[in-house]
């Protein structure tokens, strides 16, 4: 059956590049959402492991490995919904990864799994200089996934930017759009939260955007601000700063009277989108 009003968790952090580190913390951070009654907890991109830019790839996985594993045990443990932010998921034979978002269900098992399709290559003169392409192969397939707790639509970070993806989860039936991100300390600032209210408005989705904070390490720093955003467009939880969590309550009555209201995705020309 599916529940209308629920908690949610979304946990702010600061990963490096010492996997066993970050784990340790992010599985504290769960049994403590779990305790405060999450019944979903939302991990952001990169959680596992993040790397300066400009080294390889000295990490990866698989999605039948160990550490989507070890991440299965613990949602089979506190019985809920585990949103693994992004993985780097090996590619048989392939020097490149994909930067890979999974969702674990109370069980323990798989329920859904999406490959990052935009790629962070940019450089801004005077900003910030990335190359996700070089050591990260584009997925190409949106994802919407049924659940107890809604439908989802999964992303990571840099595609915010792209609202013809969320526009066609919405109309799939999507009533949470996931964000996890690690959104630089250079765009963040005047593009994040302006960006993920669009996105929370346009489709009439809640949004929740769980986000890597701070210092990584000498060449990389992220925004951090995780929040959760109602559909409606308001800002309903926010962390700006530092790690820990984030508790909000969803409620899916809220997308469908704002829905009703306002009937934006009924007068959507879909010939516009693809």
């Amino acid at each position: 059956m599916r529940r209308k009003k629920y908690r949610l968790a979304a946990i702010q952090m600061t990963s490096t590049a010492d996997v066993e580190a970050n784990l340790r913390w992010v599985e504290g951070q769960i049994d403590r959402a779990a305790e405060a009654g999450a019944k979903l907890v939302a991990l952001p991109e990169n959680f596992s492991w993040l790397r300066t830019e400009g080294d390889a790839v000295d990490f990866r996985t698989d999605l039948d490995g160990e550490l989507v594993a070890q991440m299965g045990e613990l949602a089979k443990r506190h019985r809920i919904h585990l949103l693994l932010g992004s993985i780097p998921e090996r590619i048989p034979r392939s020097r490149r990864i994909y930067n890979t978002s999974v969702l674990l269900g109370p069980n323990g098992r798989q329920l859904a799994v999406y490959r990052k399709i935009h790629l962070f290559d940019i450089d801004i003169p005077g900003g910030v200089t990335l190359k996700e392409s070089s050591n990260v192969k584009a997925g190409d397939q949106p994802v919407t996934v049924e659940t107890d707790l809604g439908m989802l639509g999964l992303s990571i970070c840099y595609d915010l930017r792209f609202p013809e993806l969320y526009r066609r989860q919405a109309l799939a039936g999507a009533q949470i759009l996931f964000v996890p991100a690690a959104f630089t300390a250079y765009t963040g600032p005047p593009h994040w939260l302006p960006l993920l209210r669009a996105r929370a408005i346009e489709n009439q989705c809640w949004v929740v955007a769980p986000a890597q904070y701070g210092q990584h390490n000498e060449t990389r720093r992220s925004h951090g601000e995780t929040v959760v955003i109602d559909p409606w467009g308001t800002v309903t939880a926010r962390k700006a700063r530092g790690r820990g969590l984030l508790l909000a309550e969803i409620d899916l009555n809220r997308v469908t009277r704002v829905r009703r209201g306002l009937p934006c995705l009924e007068h959507t020309h879909r010939k516009l989108i693809g």
